[in-house]
């Protein structure tokens, strides 16, 4: 009885499985360690500079790795109940529905520009010649 009345009273039974501060400066030192791993991408002593790809690779794991231990720790998502999981998926899969819609929108939106606004794009002459060769090889032929 004295056990549940003092956890009521949010003693130190109540927070038991928050496992105190020691926890969040563990994360907080892991965050640092990470943010550490992101810069090391960009020194002299990164052995995959000539491959781009590795390095985005890498650093969408450790973005992805950070996020993870702020929503869980930090938001206390770790410690909720597993309702979380009702409003977490179906706002995830949205999310990818969305990605899927707009992404090929976006990459294509320059097959309709006109000249003027064509000089004033972010790619260059050379650029956009390439992308419309590219473009039209992936087209099927037209017929007259």
């Amino acid at each position: 009885m004295h056990d549940h009345t003092h956890a009521a009273d949010g003693g130190e039974h109540a927070h038991a499985d928050h496992g105190g501060n020691a926890k969040y400066v563990y994360v907080f030192l892991a965050l640092c360690v990470l943010t550490g791993a992101s810069f090391f991408t960009y020194s002299s002593a990164w052995p995959w500079h000539d491959q781009p790809q590795v390095g985005r690779t890498f650093m969408m794991a450790v973005s992805c790795t950070k996020a993870m231990l702020v929503i869980l720790f930090f938001m206390h998502l770790k410690y909720e109940a597993d309702w979380k999981y009702v409003l977490t998926i179906p706002a995830s899969i949205m999310s990818l529905l969305l990605i899927m819609a707009l992404v090929p929108d976006i990459g294509l939106r320059m097959r309709s520009y006109s000249p003027e606004r064509r000089e004033h794009a972010a790619q260059s002459p050379e650029q956009y010649s390439k992308l419309q060769k590219a473009v039209r090889a992936m087209e099927p032929p037209r017929e007259h």
